[in-house]
């Protein structure tokens, strides 16, 4: 995935709202840039970190300019556009980056399923395989040197822990797809000081018969790309 137009950096002043930030750019103009990711943003929105930023053709748009990577003043490069996770599995289901999905000629997305009425992200579909149900996830949270999913108590996650087990045990494929969007991840763990109950779940998914993949991606200002499998510490 490249940005086109090129992104655009700036300085962080500060986020608010969940969706905004203001941020000046190297010009000395303050922008109040769109952000997509309502989350915690936990060590992805410090005050002085480098932003940049993607600006919408559309005329429609209150604010044009949108939040897409974090600079952190330790040098790591972070994807806070959770929209950007989906569209990089996307990417990479339909390239057959990951290998462990590969072979299934079929790929439709956001598709109704389970008994709590959720939308899996992927279905992929062949004629001589189960179905493979793919529920993706994006991790930005480092601490002391391991990443976490997920940031904040999550119901809906738990939500979806519960319809994958459930897609397992009745014999098609459930994949729970963490994508590492930071630079600085090197592996991925269940955030249990943070949400125990979602890092119950997901053993619990596991032992349901749920494969668990962590792949990351490899980020810069000039694009993205998700091709390095990395391992779940448990």
């Amino acid at each position: 995935m490249n940005f086109e137009p090129a992104l655009r950096p700036a300085r962080l002043i500060s986020r608010y709202k969940r969706f905004l930030a203001d941020v000046v750019t190297p010009e000395g103009e303050t922008l109040t840039i769109h952000c997509a990711n309502t989350g915690a943003m936990t060590g992805c929105a410090t005050p002085g970190d480098t932003v940049w930023y993607s600006t919408s053709a559309s005329l429609t748009r209150k604010y044009p300019h949108s939040w897409e990577l974090t600079q952190t003043q330790t040098g790591h490069i972070i994807c806070v556009n959770t929209l950007r996770a989906n569209q990089l599995v996307r990417e990479a289901l339909a390239t057959e980056q990951i290998a462990e999905l590969s072979g299934y000629p079929q790929l439709r997305a956001e598709v109704k399923y389970g008994a709590e009425r959720s939308r899996i992200d992927f279905l992929l579909q062949a004629h001589n395989k189960p179905e493979c149900y793919i529920e993706v996830k994006s991790v930005t949270l480092l601490q002391q040197g391991k990443g976490y999913f997920p940031d904040a108590v999550t119901v809906r996650g738990q939500k979806h822990l519960r319809e994958l087990a459930s897609i397992a045990q009745r014999g098609e494929r459930a994949v729970m797809l963490f994508t590492v969007l930071h630079s600085g991840i090197e592996d991925v763990a269940p955030a249990r000081h943070i949400d125990t109950r979602y890092a119950e779940q997901l053993a619990q998914a596991q032992q349901s018969g749920v494969e668990v993949l962590c792949y990351k991606a490899q980020l810069s200002p000039a694009g993205m790309w998700l091709n390095q499998r990395i391992n779940l510490a448990l």
